[in-house]
């Protein structure tokens, strides 16, 4: 999850007689009707085609009174293979064309290494290409939003509950296999667009002895589904997956029916690259942005502007969404200034407060036997009929530990506990193994630290500069170490008896002194991109497949 403090959208407040657009998919600007860039012919125009922007342009076109113009930098999702497959995940994110080639500047928590940022590009954004892992959160988070805006009738999880379900297909997992005691029914949704399942494979010894160890451990418990608003403890793991396929934003809400509707246009391949005051309006002292600059996706060619007749909407993500604003002159005008870029609305908070998840990743060598497929007739498989090991993703498997740090550890002590409330989880640690191997992503989910997005440049086609301010607050670090301990601890339970045998580490404890503390960062690894990177790079030296099982041609 990532959160920036920024604006999201301009509204206009003027309304005009509509006019429906015809329906259609524009692979660049040189294909979008003259009258398009030459006049108000959308009532809304949406930049950025991700986890909110598909959505909002398929609800909102459900309203045929409305006409709607997606705009998408990456390509269409439709009908590329490797997005559908769940297993191919590390795939898609390795490839060029679906992510955004961001790296963060260097950065000073982490010995001042820049790290690969990853971000959709493509229609569906991170949806189309994430580890498709299905958590809604805790209760106390939704709570917080209430207590924050005044409004807990609506901004609650009580509130809120109702329309997490509306959107939610649950479905038995591909093959429908017996998943009785791994979810709880009552709370899941059964008839909206977004499918949700568990995974297609069988549970095995290594999930017998979690769930043992969380009978026999104190500390630990089950908990039957993490997204009841109570997700603490081990959970059998959700996923976007509805009958052995990726959904994603863009599955979801703009399939083949939400295209055939006639006041729906999608662009891709398409940048946007600043909003702009509309000529001849105005909204008194505020200014009226309903004008979007665009240029073909390699930057070359003319711009042309299309101008929405009541509201632009930004949703491009936390990174390009303040980019978005920054480029267009609406920022710290002192910074712009500094930058050359002439400032339009003086807004402090644009591009402040970039908050993300730093990950440790852990591993153990364990007494089990890798699975081995066949690479081959996995695949017919999954072509002919959506199931077996390519209908689920690479990474986590069945299980994830949702913890919080003890009450009576010396972390919360020393700081104020930043989680929302007793529900909310400081980690996410996932359980994967079942072969000679166990992996564990730990995963602080409340951190102190902040980071920004700024520019340094007038042109709109330079990268962002994302400093994600990883481990700038002691909190964060202290909570890291004993988030990592907490996972030794799990592991060094009496059910594991006999299976896990030596922990390879990054071990804080170690060495105690400052010097070994400083070897421990070094050995971390950090963020989602390059920790995904290092297993598969290792899993193909052992030649595993994409799925972590041994491979036969």
């Amino acid at each position: 999850m990532r959160r920036l403090s920024t604006l999201s959208a301009f509204v206009a407040l003027s309304v005009t007689t509509i006019r429906v657009v015809n329906a259609a998919l524009y692979q660049s600007i040189d294909e979008l009707p003259l009258m398009a860039s030459a006049k108000e012919a959308y009532d809304f125009i949406i930049v950025g085609g991700g986890g909110a922007g598909a959505t909002l342009a398929g609800r909102l076109s459900e309203n045929p009174k409305f006409s709607v113009l997606l705009i998408e930098a990456g390509a269409d999702n439709e009908g590329r293979e490797d997005l559908m497959m769940p297993s191919k995940n590390l795939e898609v994110q390795a490839d060029t064309s679906y992510i955004w080639n961001w790296w963060t500047v260097p950065l000073s928590g982490v010995n001042n290494r820049s790290i690969e940022y990853k971000s959709g590009h493509v229609l569906g954004g991170g949806t189309s290409i994430n580890g498709m892992v299905y958590t809604r959160g805790a209760d106390n988070d939704y709570d917080l939003w209430g207590k924050v805006s005044k409004d807990s009738k609506t901004w609650s999880w009580k509130g809120l509950a109702p329309y997490i379900k509306k959107h939610e297909k649950w479905v038995q997992p591909p093959g429908e296999r017996n998943i009785s005691g791994q979810y709880d029914p009552r709370v899941h949704g059964y008839k909206g667009p977004v499918g949700v399942s568990l995974p297609w494979s069988v549970p095995i010894e290594f999930d017998a002895r979690a769930l043992k160890n969380a009978e026999i451990q104190d500390e630990f418990d089950f908990n039957p589904d993490p997204n009841s608003g109570k997700p603490i403890g081990v959970t059998w793991t959700q996923f976007t997956i509805g009958a052995g396929e990726r959904t994603s934003s863009a599955t979801s809400y703009l399939g083949l029916d939400a295209r055939k509707r006639p006041n729906l246009a999608i662009l891709v391949n398409t940048y946007a690259k600043r909003v702009l005051p509309t000529p001849g309006s105005s909204l008194g002292l505020r200014k009226d942005i309903r004008t979007v600059e665009l240029v073909r996706r390699n930057g070359e060619g003319p711009s042309t502007t299309v101008t929405a007749k009541k509201e632009v909407i930004l949703t491009a993500g936390a990174i390009g969404s303040a980019k978005l604003l920054l480029d267009s002159g609406i920022g710290d005008k002192a910074e712009l200034d500094k930058v050359g870029v002439k400032s339009v609305a003086n807004i402090h908070d644009v591009g402040k407060g970039l908050t993300d998840h730093f990950t440790a990743s852990l591993t153990w060598t364990a007494n089990g036997t890798d699975p081995v497929i066949n690479a081959t007739e996995s695949l017919d498989l999954w072509r002919k009929e959506r199931i077996g090991p390519y209908s689920e993703p690479t990474g986590p498997r069945h299980q994830i530990l949702w913890s919080r740090i003890p009450d009576n550890s010396p972390v919360l002590k020393d700081y104020a506990d930043p989680s929302a409330g007793p529900n909310s989880p400081h980690f996410e640690i996932t359980l994967s193994g079942g072969g000679s191997s166990i992996f564990s992503f730990v995963v602080l989910l409340t951190p102190y630290s902040r980071g920004s997005v700024t520019i340094n440049s007038t042109d709109p086609l330079a990268p962002p500069l994302i400093d994600l301010g990883f481990l700038t607050h002691p909190f964060d670090r202290a909570a890291l170490i004993e988030g990592i301990r907490q996972t030794k601890r799990f592991y060094s339970g009496l059910a594991w008896d006999g299976y896990v045998k030596d922990f390879l580490g990054p071990d804080p404890d170690a060495d105690p002194s400052t010097e070994g503390q400083e070897v421990f960062w070094n050995a971390m690894e950090w963020a989602e991109g390059p920790i995904q990177r290092r297993r598969r790079r290792r899993e193909q030296e052992a030649g595993w497949s994409t799925n972590g099982a041994r491979q036969e041609a």
